[in-house]
């Protein structure tokens, strides 16, 4: 049946936003970051409970510099207790602050992670990281135009952000870490290839 199936084109191949019934709706267990939600979903054959994380959604930045030849992206390496490992990230960080935009929550954990402020601004794209049991998306932004926050103005880092190995990669480093299976945190990889695919036209 598969094999018979149409081929799609790319106006095809967008996303159908828009909720299911709900008919009922609790919380399975409160976290102290996010919460895991229970609902029932009416699907096409009924009634059916759906459990997943209720969480906030999220952002992550592609810091690029053009002054040293080739593009290099910041690169942020940070202890993930759920995976057990110290993961190459790009800045990255909740939607937590009630009212405040994507955008703004981006410059703002530029800064607070990197000591960094971008003149330009760009949207890369969302994503959905576990759409079958988590409601996270995290919006990828670009920034360039880079420059260092003054001193006197630098975020006082605390706990797991304390002392975080932080360097400069050239893009096709980058890309050879993630078609090498170097590295494996999912906004990073996604937006380093992207941005790799653009530049190639």
């Amino acid at each position: 049946m598969s094999l018979s199936a149409p081929t799609l084109s790319l106006q095809d191949l967008v996303d159908a936003p828009g909720a299911r019934r709900v008919s009922g709706s609790e919380t399975a267990f409160h976290g102290a970051v996010w919460d895991v939600r229970r609902d029932t979903v009416h699907l096409e054959d009924g009634p059916v409970a759906r459990e997943y994380m209720a969480h906030p959604g999220a952002i992550a930045v592609l810091a690029v510099r053009e002054d040293r030849g080739e593009p290099e992206v910041l690169m942020i390496r940070q202890y993930r207790h759920p995976v057990a490992a110290e993961d190459w990230e790009i800045p990255a960080g909740l939607l937590d602050v009630e009212g405040e935009p994507p955008l703004e929550a981006a410059q703002r954990e530029l800064a607070e992670e990197a000591d960094l402020v971008a003149d330009r601004w760009e949207l890369l794209f969302p994503i959905t990281t576990s759409p079958g049991g988590s409601a996270e998306v995290i919006t990828i932004f670009v920034a360039t135009g880079l420059s260092e926050v003054d001193a006197g103005d630098r975020h006082e880092r605390e706990h797991e952000e304390i002392g975080m190995p932080v360097g400069w990669v050239p893009l096709s480093t980058a890309v050879a870490a993630v078609l090498g299976a170097q590295v494996r945190n999912a906004p990073m990889m996604l937006a380093v290839l992207a941005l790799d695919a653009r530049l190639r036209g």
